[in-house]
């Protein structure tokens, strides 16, 4: 089972109080290392606009998770980013070739 390099890109509800982000962050990191991945790192960006609005919400908390994983652990991820109500949106990027490795590695250090 080979880990793999990945990054989660996250919104959350910008209504939440401190305890409410940091458990559903916590929550994410756990699902990843339950299922054999490695977080390398966290970047809470903060609050920001978004695009469009989401569920009436204008803003949202932005936050990044770059980790190395097993396939079937981003598929455990996304599932429960989905049933996640304190969640508007999320993205996963997967980098591949050496090139974007090396990218994700500089970015991990830059954090």
């Amino acid at each position: 089972m080979s880990l793999r390099h990945y990054e989660t890109m996250f919104i959350l509800k910008p209504t939440l109080t401190d305890e409410e982000k940091a458990k559903n962050i916590e929550n994410i990191q756990n699902a990843i290392k339950e299922n054999g991945g490695e977080v390398a790192a966290l970047d809470k960006i903060g609050v920001r606009e978004l695009a469009y609005p989401i569920n009436k919400f204008e803003r949202g908390d932005y936050s990044i998770v770059y980790y190395k994983a097993p396939a079937s652990a981003v598929l455990e991820l996304e599932r429960q980013m989905r049933y996640n109500e304190d969640l508007l949106r999320f993205m996963t990027v997967k980098y591949e070739n050496k090139k974007e490795i090396k990218r994700w590695e500089e970015m991990v250090k830059n954090v």
